[in-house]
């Protein structure tokens, strides 16, 4: 009966879909995951916030127009004036109100390494950033396996549920076709009928939790579980072994890169810019002062130059800003410390753990063996009248309970030793 509910569970396993492993579950949680897209937002954010700073290169162009009414313009003295008018020589002088309409165009010629060390900077908080998604992404396998390994635990249980079940069964005729012979009390079968039925109803709610389960593991993977794969146990698991590539690491790397390139990006706020600038505009007044004092009339005019700028106010803040990254750095290596020094403490737990699940099921087969002789003897007692069914099924569940433990074990035992290897990133 155990080998024909076997191979119909198989059967309908392979038509209901292929098996899953843990690391297909894992790698369908994390493309499944929302955050995964945000991978491909950060880096197409990081390339139009680089290509924005690289357009510091092209030349700056500003336009602008004004109307001014001064209380006062250049004018000439009064003793001037009065020589051109004898010569004939009407000079009026400026007019109080002013227009313009200019273009200013200015081109960067050198900038200290500023754009250059801007862009870096924005590259740098990219990766930052693409560092804490990865943590969190990575945070998911956790997740996967405290629910995959929970199925095979269900699926176990509900196993030797069945067995149980069958073994109550065969009891259970028994204790029927001797209540027949009149050497077995109706109440024997009713106890043990009854048994058979409270394990039947543990049944329903076994089933009823695997089922949430696999809807939980399959929502969370974005397929459908319906068959998960024991794994196979790792042998010879030593701490020694392991190294530790956690993406929380890389995070820190990435922090303190971009401690670097702000200091960088400090160095060159310093340096002196060269840039040259074309300047035109049509008004009045314009650059011949004389010619408008006379005519009064809008020109164009234009000018053309270099221009050396140095900006020392940075140098009001540097001192404060050099020890602010020191302590980002600071920060950061201590932050790997304290994470190195968590994750070997799990490490050393999760190893002795899984020697200690290794030790308990070197003694299973053998409890389980010594169990079912104990069982048999007791139903062979029964029948011969020298115990009562409640000491029969004492034993059959003390079998069931052995089983169940040594299920649990296995199970734990693998756990444990995927959950070190989701502590080693290995």
């Amino acid at each position: 009966m155990r080998r024909f509910t076997s191979i119909l569970f198989w059967i309908v396993a392979l038509c209901g879909g292929h098996a899953q492993t843990l690391e297909e579950c894992q790698q369908a949680a994390e493309r499944n995951y929302p955050l995964i897209q945000r991978m491909d937002l950060i880096q197409q954010t990081a390339d139009l916030t680089v290509k924005n700073i690289a357009k510091g290169w092209l030349p700056q162009i500003s336009a602008s127009a004004q109307a001014t009414l001064q209380s006062d313009v250049t004018a000439f003295p009064d003793e001037i004036q009065d020589v051109y008018q004898q010569m004939g020589i009407n000079m009026r002088g400026l007019r109080k109100d002013q227009y313009r309409i200019g273009i200013d165009v200015q081109q960067t010629v050198f900038d200290g390494g500023h754009i250059r060390n801007q862009k870096e900077v924005a590259r740098q908080q990219a990766g930052v950033e693409q560092a804490e998604n990865e943590v969190n992404i990575y945070s998911i396998r956790k997740r996967v396996n405290e629910m995959f390994f929970a199925l095979l635990l269900l699926d176990e249980q509900i196993q030797l549920n069945r067995d149980l079940q069958e073994l109550l069964s065969a009891n259970e005729n028994k204790l029927a076709s001797m209540l027949k012979g009149g050497t077995a009390a109706e109440c024997d079968y009713q106890n043990v009928k009854a048994e058979r039925l409270n394990v039947a109803q543990q049944l329903v709610t076994l089933q009823s939790g695997r089922k949430a389960m696999a809807r939980m593991l399959s929502t969370l993977c974005g397929i459908e579980i319906s068959s998960p794969v024991k794994p196979e146990t790792v042998p010879n698991t030593h701490l020694s072994s392991l190294t530790s590539q956690r993406p929380e690491l890389r995070l820190i790397d990435s922090q303190i890169r971009l401690a670097d390139a702000q200091e960088k990006a400090l160095d060159a706020a310093l340096m002196p810019r060269l840039s040259v600038f074309a300047q035109g505009f049509y008004g009045y007044p314009g650059y011949n002062l004389f010619d408008d004092m006379m005519h009064r009339q809008w020109s164009l005019n234009g000018m053309v130059g270099a221009r050396l700028s140095w900006n020392i106010g940075a140098l009001y803040t540097r001192k404060n800003d050099k020890a602010r990254l020191a302590l980002m750095r600071q920060t950061a290596e201590n932050n790997r410390e304290v994470f190195l020094f968590n994750n070997n403490l799990e490490q050393i737990q999760q190893s002795e753990n899984i020697e200690r699940y290794r030790q308990l099921m070197n003694d299973d087969d053998e409890i389980i063996t010594l169990r079912q002789q104990v069982r048999k003897a007791a139903e062979s007692k029964l029948q011969h009248g020298i115990i009562d069914v409640n000491d029969l099924l004492r034993e059959i569940n003390a079998e069931n309970a052995a089983r169940m433990q040594q299920s649990m074990h296995e199970i734990e035992m693998l756990k444990e030793i995927y959950e070190l290897k989701y502590t080693t990133n290995n």
